[in-house]
């Protein structure tokens, strides 16, 4: 149960004061529904008001505040004239502009012959200054509710600023004081306000240092919000570790078998991974470790022989991939190998049907079944298992570190976990994702494989790249091309997947094949059979096939408004193609206006194929927000930290959190007591299930 000092804050916007129904739709598309949504929506600059000049002072550009003598109203003689007021001071004149006014208002806020205070913009137009629809007017005698510093708020359509400010008001209000987590010889050395002084201090910035990201109030609220994350990890691999585990001794009696079917020798550093997953799995606690390997560096072999070593000492292993795709393209890899070895294994997904789900679900609870592939389908309830000894994740950030519980609860004593991604992250990223993992990575990619070629060209040079497709085809090779939408967009000039289908199969008739999410799951599946069997040269798609999709024929990867994707997805795309030993290029299409961040993303991408190299730009050009994609990944979603310019605060809180979980599991000190409601107002709740008593 949520802490009652916390019921504020997690109280619906409608009960602040002046927010009916209407201001609310706004406000929940902008923020959330709660009062906690509104306090974590911190403004990004500010207005000074404090500069009263004369009008003969005046700079066009400015923002100014004026007493004003009000002179003659001109109406407007038709429709997108603006209304204008004339005003003075001693030293000059000044027009009021207001579009789409209505007279009998400005007549009462701005009687002719009246003294007025304004504040807004000022501007020149032919020569002339004016002040277009004030920011304020107010009566001589109402100057001290003036704001002299105005914070700036990130907005949606149909809200303003000033209503924005004035729910945030009121959710100032509604603030608790709350007991202190922080460790307080870390808090004094900070010299860092309390959490409300500090979000009261964020929303009212005096100056321009006020709104930055090394502010002492945003780095203590960026600290709370690292703290919360990491003690959730923290409580999550206490469990872990306590949780009875299973000792999977693996015997090497398939991995033998296995490896002597392979076309290829493990490199070095597959082996070192290899015997790091099997040194842990040979422990009594269960596993937790993440694999990372760049595009191509061969995980999934890797997973493969980790998989035999919980078959060799009598257990069950699931893989579970995020998409259908990559999920089906693992079993039928797996499958021929696996079944020369005598290993029974099968596919599970939404798809499967409710006889083959019925037979699959009993063979894998009477322990029949050695080895199960599947999506999400295998996170549900009805799935369970004999034995369970080892669970694989492949690309867990699109799964999410609750998810990954749910299928590792479903043995009789806690699995070992294998997590794997091939989305190269960045230290800082990994270390709020993957806290709770021992980590191995592999560093080099397998012998024979040759680099990409990356070339950048003008969309309007199309007639070149249909040239280059010519001679590709002739060669025997296959292609990609990649589009950002599925169909034509009236808001962006983008190429659609769809409508390049239609354009490339009038060029090369019989030849191409359409990918993308809309799909339904047959047409795809088909679509990506007929290329992998060649009976495709061209497979137009969507970024649906961005991870893991293996077809070595595939050497020229063509990606379109590739300005419009980021660093890791054209990472990822480009390993689509050289994984084989034929030379392989990628050729990025862009528009003609480049912002200075795109022109950056696909320069980098010309210089490196060093995948943790792009991942760091890929921070520092866009920040986490981006990077770490949709509430449904399984990145944390960060309210107030900015990942790329607060690292440095990631490391103490990660260290304080694993102190404070070693001395307190329980949290039942005065400090465990208040982290516990620092978990709760950031919603980490889940984690506070690990804790052992309450």
């Amino acid at each position: 149960m949520r802490p009652e000092k916390l019921f504020p804050l997690f109280s619906d916007i409608q009960a602040l004061a002046g927010v009916g129904p209407r201001v609310a739709q706004y406000l929940e598309r902008l923020a959330g529904s709660r009062v906690i949504d509104l306090l974590w929506h911190l403004p990004t600059g500010f207005v000074d008001r404090r500069w009263e000049p004369k009008i003969s002072e005046l700079v066009p550009g400015r923002i100014a505040t004026l007493r004003l003598k009000i002179g003659k109203h001109r109406k407007s003689p038709r429709r997108g004239i603006p209304y204008k007021i004339a005003a003075s001071d001693q030293t000059g004149k000044l027009t009021l502009v207001f579009f789409r006014a209505q007279e009998s208002y400005l007549l009462e806020q701005l009687p002719e012959q009246s003294e007025r205070i304004v504040s807004g913009r000022v501007d020149s137009y032919a020569d002339k200054l004016q002040m277009v629809h004030p920011d304020y007017i107010l009566k001589p005698d109402q100057r001290a509710a003036l704001p002299a510093i105005e914070p700036v708020y990130p907005l949606t359509l149909g809200l303003s600023n000033r209503t924005l400010q004035k729910a945030l008001k009121g959710a100032l209000k509604e603030m608790p004081e709350l007991p202190e987590w922080i460790d307080p010889g870390f808090l004094k050395q900070q010299q860092w306000p309390s959490w409300r002084q500090a979000l009261e201090a964020a929303h009212t910035p005096k100056a321009e240092a006020d709104i930055q990201p090394q502010a002492p109030q945003r780095q203590r609220l960026a600290y709370d919000e690292l703290l919360a994350s990491q003690m959730a990890l923290a409580l999550v691999r206490l469990q872990a570790k306590k949780s009875k585990g299973r000792v999977n001794k693996a015997t090497g009696r398939l991995q033998a078998v296995v490896r002597s079917g392979l076309p290829f020798v493990l490199t070095a550093s597959q082996e070192q991974v290899l015997g790091e997953i099997q040194a842990d799995m040979a422990a009594p606690e269960a596993m937790l470790r993440l694999l990372q390997g760049d595009v191509g560096s061969g995980k999934t072999v890797v997973a493969l022989l980790a998989m035999l070593s919980a078959v060799e000492a009598g257990a069950q292993a699931a893989l579970a991939a995020p998409t259908e795709i990559l999920a089906r393209q693992h079993f039928m890899d797996l499958k021929p190998r696996l079944e020369v070895a005598g290993v029974r294994l099968a596919f599970l997904s939404g798809r499967t049907s409710k006889n083959e789900r019925q037979k699959i679900l009993t063979d894998l609870e009477q322990g029949r079944l050695n080895l199960i592939v599947g999506t999400h389908a295998l996170l549900q309830e009805d799935v369970k298992f004999k034995d369970l000894g080892l669970v694989v994740v492949d690309e867990q950030h699109r799964f999410g570190v609750y998810q990954r519980l749910a299928l590792s609860r479903k043995g009789r004593t806690a699995p070992d976990v294998l997590v794997m991604t091939a989305t190269p992250i960045p230290r800082t990223l990994s270390l709020t994702v993957y806290g709770d993992m021992e980590v191995s990575r592999i560093t080099e990619k397998p012998p024979g494989r040759r680099p990409v070629t990356t070339r950048v060209i003008l969309l309007k040079r199309l007639d070149q790249v249909i040239a280059a497709m010519r001679r590709a085809l002739e060669k025997g090779d296959r292609i990609y091309w990649v589009c950002p939408l599925v169909a034509e967009s009236e808001v962006l000039d983008l190429s659609a997947a769809e409508d390049r289908f239609e354009t490339l199969s009038g060029i090369f008739p019989g030849q191409v094949g359409l990918v993308h999410g809309r799909l339904k799951g047959e047409k795809k599946d088909a679509a990506m059979a007929d290329f992998t069997a060649g009976r495709l040269q061209i497979l137009v798609s969507t970024t649906v096939i961005e991870v893991g999709v293996d077809v070595p024929e595939a050497t020229v990867m063509i990606v379109e408004h590739a300005e419009r994707f980021g660093l890791a997805q054209l990472h990822q795309l480009r390993g689509r193609v050289g994984r084989s030993s034929r030379p392989s290029s990628c050729l990025l299409l862009r528009g003609e206006n480049l912002s200075e961040v795109a022109r950056s993303r696909l320069a980098i991408m010309r210089q490196t194929d060093d995948g943790f190299r792009i991942a760091e730009e890929d921070l520092r050009l866009r920040g986490a927000g981006e990077i770490l994609g949709t509430r449904q990944s399984g990145f944390p979603q960060f309210r107030v930290v900015d990942l790329a310019r607060q690292a440095s605060l990631l490391e103490p809180a990660r260290d304080d959190a694993r102190l404070a979980v070693e001395k307190d599991p329980g949290l039942s000190t005065p400090r465990g007591r208040a982290l516990r409601i620092l978990l709760y107002l950031f919603e980490r709740e889940a984690a506070v299930r690990y804790l052992k008593s309450g």
